[in-house]
């Protein structure tokens, strides 16, 4: 579980309640009609924005956002180390059982690739094809959450307006002024809230998530073809150590000395 998403959706929606109870009634702020305005409004925009299919499938790549990354590219390279050493001094083959113990289905696939004797252009190409594959599912997914984030402020003006209507329209029965009025206000509150607490920052998120897990990959990729090139377990290390921030960048060997 990704704390700092949990944390901050209900930070921001306790803050806001907390400021509403501070100033009045919570129960002037909730409106049924407003709801089914905007929610169901900028549900029902997203699924006519993008295929079926799509829509269905960005709140599966939503929990992403609510999921901890447990990947350590410092311990990749630790491990990338590892094997650049093994099949330095026993042959690319001895990788083999390596391979099949990873748990990573991408990295088991990059050392199958390099273990089954393929080209460094093949190893590359495949692997790249899946980067690109993986990072355009990702961006549908991001990009769903980015429209209807786009779309609750816009339901929830249009909700202002059917009250103003429906404020205009009995302006002459002094009791249906304030319904019409409540619904005017809080569609537009019930859209920004959606907009700016939940689409946009999943989408940011969604977006982060995803060149995380590319560099990854991408550092996977870069390791498996220098260790087929038969690379100098040193030479490996440093060719990795350039994807992470100048502060992790501890090379084994100079601890070992």
């Amino acid at each position: 579980m990704d704390k700092a998403t949990v944390i901050g959706i209900a930070a921001a929606f306790g803050l806001i309640l907390m400021a509403i109870s501070l100033g009045g009634s919570l129960g002037s702020f909730i409106d049924i009609p407003s709801v089914l305005i905007v929610v169901g409004g900028t549900l029902a925009a997203g699924m006519v924005s993008m295929p079926l299919e799509q829509f269905i499938g960005s709140f599966a790549v939503a929990k992403k956002a609510f999921s901890e990354q447990k990947k350590n590219p410092r311990e990749l390279v630790g491990l990338m180390v590892e094997f650049a050493t093994k099949a330095r001094k026993e042959g690319i083959l001895a990788l083999e059982s390596a391979a099949k113990e990873q748990q990573d289905p991408f990295l088991q696939k990059a050392l199958g690739l390099a273990v089954d004797g393929q080209s460094l252009a093949a190893i590359e190409s495949i692997l790249t094809t899946e980067i690109d594959s993986i990072r355009q599912r990702h961006s549908l997914g991001a990009e769903a959450f980015s429209t209807m984030g786009a779309f609750a402020p816009a339901l929830g003006l249009i909700g202002t307006i059917i009250g103003l209507v429906q404020m205009l329209a009995s302006m002459d029965d002094p009791s249906n002024i304030g319904p019409a009025m409540a619904v005017a206000l809080i569609t537009t509150f019930y859209g920004s809230i959606l907009a700016n607490i939940v689409f946009n920052p999943i989408s940011t998120k969604l977006k982060t998530r995803s060149k995380e897990e590319c560099l990854y990959k991408e550092l996977i990729m870069t390791g498996i073809l220098s260790i087929a090139a038969g690379d100098n377990p040193r030479i490996v290390e440093q060719k990795l150590l350039s994807y992470l921030a100048p502060r992790e960048r501890t090379s084994q060997f100079a601890e070992a000395k």
